[in-house]
């Protein structure tokens, strides 16, 4: 039986970086908590973050599969949270290195 918690021969599981920017009322909603929490639950790296333009910022690595996972979470957002749009963009140039933990910045 193979073990899932690695790769191929015993190779890390594969991970990438995903960024996304969400829109509509997504700030002063709990949506920053909410995905902190959520990217927590799935196992994530990265960061949160309100933009001046009233949008938020998620950088999320795992995955590919997991990081999925957290972008429905994202279109869904939290109770007081209307989300209008959950836009790809590409992750920040500084973001090759690994996290140990999903920040609210």
């Amino acid at each position: 039986m193979q073990d899932h918690s690695t790769g191929p021969l015993g190779t890390a599981p594969e991970t990438t970086v995903r960024a996304w920017r969400v829109r509509g009322r997504v700030q002063g909603v709990g949506f920053r908590a909410f995905v902190q929490r959520n990217g927590r639950a799935l196992g994530l790296t990265g960061w949160v973050r309100n933009m001046p333009d009233g949008s938020v910022e998620v950088v999320a690595q795992g995955a590919p599969e997991t990081l999925a996972l957290l972008r429905d979470y994202l279109a869904q957002g939290p109770r007081w949270a209307v989300v209008r749009e959950v836009q790809d963009v590409p992750p920040p140039a500084a973001s090759g290195h690994a996290w140990n933990d999903f920040f609210i910045r």
